[in-house]
């Protein structure tokens, strides 16, 4: 029963975010509401929020709740958009190297201390998700939009929205407990952040883009070293 019930949750939830009854940046109702308007279980409303952020319709800060993502146009274009296969996921990776190495460039001339503040607080969600899948790629997600917006440059903080948490190239079977990594591997990617936070606030460009490159060259390298020959 339960997968049958997380489908129609999960299906209920897509239409509404897509049909623009949430708006992107809108809260989605409390676990509790969900469960009293469906009827189903904590377990089911969390499993289907788990589903919707791997298909980048929704993301979840820690403490704060679950909000609604901007969904593309198209139907079509989202299943196009959200990397499934080793070599859409290193694709995608590959992009982001040259396009958020140039955003994190021009966000250490333009940042704010608003802007260092929301990096800090996606860094302090990160260790505190102490390696959960789920939690972890949210807050992933949210540090980079940080580094996006920072750059007073509407085009690359869209561009990012528009991605959601997808671009945060995790193999979906990583998103279970059990598969989650080491907190060695897990520091490492919490150390390639702040490193990206430290350049940005040294206000040096190149210092910035190159630490951002790093970061992303190593995230490459883990994927394709985690996924192996599965992929």
């Amino acid at each position: 029963m339960k997968p049958n019930l997380t489908t129609t949750l999960v299906e209920s939830l897509r239409e509404r975010i897509s049909s623009g009854h949430f708006a992107p940046g809108d809260k989605l109702p409390s676990e509790n509401t969900l469960i009293a308007e469906h009827g189903v279980s904590r377990t089911v409303v969390r499993e289907a929020i788990t589903r919707l952020q791997a298909e980048g319709l929704v993301h979840t800060r820690r403490g704060a709740g679950s909000f609604a993502l901007t969904p593309p146009a198209e139907p079509q274009m989202a299943s196009a958009l959200v990397p499934r296969t080793l070599d859409e996921r290193r694709a995608l990776m590959e992009f982001r190297v040259g396009f958020e190495s140039e955003a994190a460039a021009k966000a250490a001339a333009t940042y704010s201390i608003k802007d260092l503040a929301a990096m800090d607080e996606a860094l302090r969600g990160f260790e505190a998700a102490s390696g959960n899948a789920s939690a972890s790629m949210s807050c992933d997600y949210e540090f980079h939009l940080a580094v996006a917006r920072a750059t007073a440059n509407n085009y690359f903080s869209h561009a990012v929205q528009n991605f959601g948490p997808s671009m945060i190239a995790m193999p979906r079977r990583r998103l279970e407990p059990s598969e989650s990594r080491s907190a060695a591997q897990w520091g490492l990617v919490a150390a390639e952040h702040q490193a990206v936070r430290d350049a940005i606030a040294s206000g040096d460009p190149q210092l910035a883009a190159a630490a951002m490159r790093i970061h992303l060259a190593n995230s490459i390298y883990r994927l394709e070293s985690e996924s192996g020959s599965k992929n």
